[in-house]
């Protein structure tokens, strides 16, 4: 938009931003499929329930569309911006993931990571095989989730500037609070596995 300054740009597409991020990616496939993520497994809508209930390629299809709904947000605000742009768009397409507009959001896991990539591309990538190998071996993608939503603050605190230390801390207790029940389970040993239901 010419004569716009960048702020002012990147103000105006945090609307589009949000709402490419409310897009229910695991709602869909659940229902292609004629199951209903919202009210199977852990009701949550999501990549893990979605591999929970359908199979991890039914699964894995959600984590990519979810991960490209903070990447695509992230990317323009780069592009428009730099960095504050791309926390600016991919925190609003995240925060659409989380609190969609009139039914249950998401964790916020896949879309902020996908957004996340854009910035630290390394830092996520590590992570991403910590989450797979955890997810993997104990069947419990949250412990993946929590230990990136602990450790990554922490990475960015060593080597970026403060304002993206706090930013990113700031993305993870939002992150967080959303595995609340999935804390309380674990602690309680009821923690649904991320395989395919028993039944």
């Amino acid at each position: 938009m010419e004569g716009v300054s960048p702020p002012v740009l990147v103000a105006i597409l945090c609307v589009p931003a949000y709402l490419l991020g409310t897009f229910p990616t695991a709602l869909l496939v659940s229902r292609a499929r004629g199951r209903d993520v919202l009210h199977e497994g852990s009701g949550n809508p999501g990549a893990s329930n979605v591999n929970r209930m359908l199979g991890w390629r039914a699964g894995l299809v959600v984590l990519v569309v979810d991960a490209l709904k903070g990447a695509a947000a992230a990317g323009v605000g780069l592009a428009v911006a730099g960095r504050p742009g791309a926390w600016a768009l991919g925190a609003a397409a995240v925060v659409g993931h989380i609190f969609p507009i009139r039914r249950r959001g998401g964790k916020g896991v896949a879309t902020c990571a996908g957004f996340l990539a854009i910035l630290y591309p390394g830092f996520v990538l590590a992570f991403g095989v910590v989450f797979f190998v955890v997810a993997r071996v104990l069947r419990k993608a949250s412990i993946g989730s929590l230990i990136a939503c602990v450790g990554f603050p922490i990475l960015v605190a060593g080597t970026r500037p403060a304002w993206e230390a706090i930013a990113t801390t700031a993305m993870a207790v939002l992150v967080l609070s959303r595995h609340w029940a999935n804390i309380q389970r674990l602690l309680r040993g009821t923690e649904l596995s991320t395989g395919p239901s028993e039944g």
